[in-house]
């Protein structure tokens, strides 16, 4: 998991912020887990997190959630963050990367549909 949490920790000064620096994994149980966060950094967007290995894989949504199925969002791969980030909100230090204000919208296990955890893609809607 260290390996895979080296671009996070590169980029930040954990004696200035209140991020968490990544600890062993916990084992996710039946299911994985996932997180969306409001972000105020330099530009409004919600960051996207899904446990997968370890860890929480990450995406910037930077033009807002989708509201209808089907509603189709730029989603920019960020670095991956230490699962304690299902937990993270507040206050990321001006000057530090990533500033501004974490808020956590939502958060839940994730239940992956049959067909595409099979290997043959989103179910027919």
């Amino acid at each position: 998991m260290s390996e895979r949490l080296g671009t996070y920790r590169r980029k930040r000064d954990f004696a200035a912020t209140s991020e968490p620096a990544g600890q062993e994994a916990a084992p996710a149980g039946d299911a994985p887990r996932f997180v969306v966060q409001e972000h105020h950094a330099t530009r409004l967007h919600w960051d996207l997190r899904l446990e997968h290995d370890g860890v929480l894989v990450s995406w910037a949504v930077p033009n807002g959630l989708p509201t209808e199925p089907g509603d189709n969002r730029l989603a920019v791969r960020t670095e991956d963050h230490p699962l304690e980030y299902l937990d993270f909100h507040g206050e990321i230090p001006r000057g530090s990367y990533g500033a501004g204000t974490m808020t956590i919208w939502t958060r839940h296990l994730r239940r992956p549909e049959m067909g595409a955890a099979q290997g043959r893609g989103p179910p027919a809607r």
